[in-house]
């Protein structure tokens, strides 16, 4: 044990994968480790290993976690193309941890059961806004399209790497770049 807190948690696993979120909006996916985890969440070193196995094992759990609440976000905008951009976009800024693991699977295990039901359920949630769309004329393809337009936009905005003019709101500039696919 690495401080006066009890090692029991009512639910450390829940608890671990929030601590996972605050020590990578921090320091980043690359910098955390199991030990300093335990440390933050006030366990023994080992504490995390027996629910996640390794690094790789958190990580995973922790992107599929990112996927459900994509999934979710992107449900919540139902067949609007342009609402489930605005909401990829709005899941980026609100859950930036969960977005700087989930589209690196160097970080974790890619064919993990779990994370390939949940990355298929969040990828179909925008696959539908997309086939509703009366322009979509090859629903891949679009679809594709849309997600890399909204994934770099929220990829930049994150980074600050967007001309200052284009304001402080996320979701009013996304609109207005969304709205371009229209056009």
């Amino acid at each position: 044990m690495t401080s006066n807190r009890p090692y029991h948690h009512g639910d450390l696993r829940r608890a671990l994968l929030v601590t996972t979120a605050e020590a990578i909006r921090e320091a980043g996916p690359a910098a955390l480790s199991l030990r300093d985890l335990a440390r933050r969440a006030g366990v023994s070193h080992a504490a995390p290993a027996h629910h996640f196995g390794d690094k790789a094992g958190l990580l995973t759990a922790f992107a599929v976690e990112g996927f459900e609440l994509l999934a979710e976000e992107l449900g919540r905008a139902g067949d609007d193309l342009l609402e489930a951009g605005v909401a990829y976009v709005r899941f980026a800024v609100e859950h930036r941890a969960h977005f700087e693991v989930m589209f690196r699977p160097d970080l974790y295990r890619p064919d993990d059961p779990a994370l390939v039901a949940a990355r298929a359920r969040s990828g179909a949630a925008l696959h539908g806004g997309v086939a509703a769309h009366p322009a979509a004329s090859a629903p891949d393809r679009d679809a594709l399209a849309a997600w890399s337009i909204v994934h770099g936009f929220a990829t930049l905005w994150l980074a600050g790497a967007l001309p200052p003019d284009v304001g402080d709101d996320p979701e009013t500039t996304a609109r207005e770049v969304i709205r371009r696919l229209f056009a």
